[in-house]
């Protein structure tokens, strides 16, 4: 995948984890994407960050809960480069966890 693609791909990824969270979090969550950044700031205090990093074509994921984690594009899926879950996995059980409700995110 070539840097325009990857741009293309992580941006499109970004607004939809965006708009997932507004509509199944509501207000417990303020979601905004500035500069290829979703920060994700909870009602209970803890931030979420989820950026783009082009040099390695690749998502990163910095969670108040279980730290960093980097993602792939496998052709289908974000898949952490560790253990292959699925970004929307990760992030949905996470604040499912947090927030005491199902989120779902895809």
């Amino acid at each position: 995948m070539d840097a325009s693609q990857f741009e293309g791909l992580a941006e499109e990824t970004l607004a939809r984890l965006q708009a997932a969270v507004e509509d199944a979090a509501r207000d417990s969550v303020d979601a905004e994407v500035v500069g290829g950044i979703l920060t994700l700031e909870l009602e209970s205090g803890g931030v979420y960050q989820i950026n783009r990093h082009l040099p390695n074509r690749q998502i990163w994921l910095s969670s108040p809960v279980s730290g960093a984690w980097h993602f792939a594009w496998s052709g289908g899926a974000w898949l952490d480069t560790r253990s292959g879950e699925r970004l929307e996995a990760l992030l949905g059980r996470e604040l499912s966890q947090i927030l005491g409700e199902a989120i779902e995110l895809g």
